[in-house]
């Protein structure tokens, strides 16, 4: 029988680490999985007891595809209280997860075809949905010296190549941890509506920040009327990843489409997800989350301070998100088999950069460290002691 060649992309590698992971520790083996980027604490009680209450009282029936009028309210007002933006109830869209979010986003803006850029290194499922909707997918390579983001010279050239049709943008970024700041992304934004260019801005990590100077984050909210999108989650601020609960914010041309195709795609999204997830946005879910965000600095601390231990060559900068970026090739050794054998060897699960970057990520592992900051000390003593071994 066919197999659709859409179907045709690389599985994500983080995943594969995860059961190798998870297989080594029913077998008994003492393991630290810092490859995954998921919070630990999981919903504040906030969001858990309002969850409770539903399921013991209330209705559990379809809401409307684009979410709950309750959600898509909090949602708005959330736009008013961290970044000062009106933000109409209407042009909210809520998903399923921010990958239903993707998915909505591109199949509304982008036909076969179509060339869409990315950032490389970037998250990996950008690039493999764009190509099984069969739109060219051009990755624009930032590494250190442009700082991880895109410059317009890049983005001219990339355009003048072929025109683009959309640019996909993280800040804070997976798996580099890079932040955009506001004047930069008035920049890029102003950019791609002088070319026709659709900017899709991926927030998910937003809150997640190391630096109150920079925060609150920019955010391509404030730059709908150009065409943007924004693409957010509770799952990373609000530590809710198995809730599959995102949202969009769209500007007022993909309304319509997105609405269309939300209703035949999923129908609507998990409708306890949705009730539970208003009370996120309470001062207690607020509150919980940045102590959430509290124990990651100190976690990125903690690392920081052991770089000279670690003897890595270069590190991104992890302005935000809670990923360290890192150069192993001091090892001698390519980031699958450095992350194989660390695994093997140390019991420490971390991802190879081969999954962000297929031309310079088998010198790059990525870290997460949304764990305890005891934990993370532990594996680093692992990694230290480990690393010792393969260079004598």
């Amino acid at each position: 029988m066919k197999i659709a060649r859409r179907a045709a992309v690389p599985a994500f590698a983080v995943m594969e680490i995860v059961a190798a992971a998870n297989a080594r520790r029913a077998a008994g083996q003492s393991i630290i999985n810092l490859c995954v980027g998921e919070p630990t604490t999981g919903a504040s009680d906030a969001v858990r007891d309002l969850a409770q209450e539903i399921l013991a009282t209330g209705s559990l029936g379809y809401t409307e595809a684009m979410g709950s009028p309750a959600l898509r309210r909090a949602i708005a007002a959330h736009y008013d209280r961290w970044y000062g933006a009106d933000v109409d109830p209407s042009r909210v869209a809520v998903t399923t997860g921010s990958s239903g979010g993707f998915m909505l986003a591109f199949l509304a803006a982008f036909d076969v075809g179509d060339r869409v850029a990315l950032v490389r290194p970037g998250y990996p499922a950008y690039r493999n949905i764009l190509a099984s909707l069969g739109c060219d997918v051009v990755e624009i390579g930032c590494g250190p010296a442009e700082g991880y983001v895109p410059t317009v010279a890049q983005l001219d050239a990339a355009h003048a190549a072929a025109p683009l049709e959309g640019l996909v943008l993280a800040s804070p970024a997976n798996p580099t941890g890079t932040m955009v700041d506001a004047a930069a992304l008035a920049q890029i934004a102003s950019w791609c509506t002088s070319h026709g260019v659709r900017l899709i801005s991926d927030e998910i990590y937003h809150g997640i920040v190391y630096d109150d100077a920079r925060w609150p984050g920019a955010s391509a909210v404030h730059h709908l009327d150009g065409g943007a999108v924004v693409v957010s989650s509770f799952s990373k601020y609000w530590a809710m990843t198995g809730w599959r609960l995102g949202w969009l914010v769209l500007p007022d041309d993909l309304v319509a489409p997105v609405d269309a195709l939300a209703g035949n795609v999923a129908l609507c999204p998990p409708a306890l997800a949705q009730g539970a997830a208003v009370a996120a946005f309470s001062d207690e879910g607020y509150a919980a989350a940045q102590e959430n965000v509290t124990r990651y600095a100190q976690s990125r601390a903690l690392l920081l301070d052991r770089l000279g231990e670690l003897g890595w060559l270069e590190v991104a900068p992890a302005d935000g998100a809670f990923y360290l970026y890192a150069d192993v090739s001091g090892s001698g050794l390519d980031s699958v088999t450095w992350c194989a054998r660390l695994l093997d060897e140390a019991g420490v699960a971390l991802t190879p950069g081969s999954d962000f970057d297929d031309v310079d990520g088998d010198r790059w592992v990525r870290l997460s460290f949304a764990q305890d900051p005891a934990l993370i000390g532990e594996a680093v003593d692992r990694i230290v002691a480990w690393q010792a071994t393969i260079r004598s």
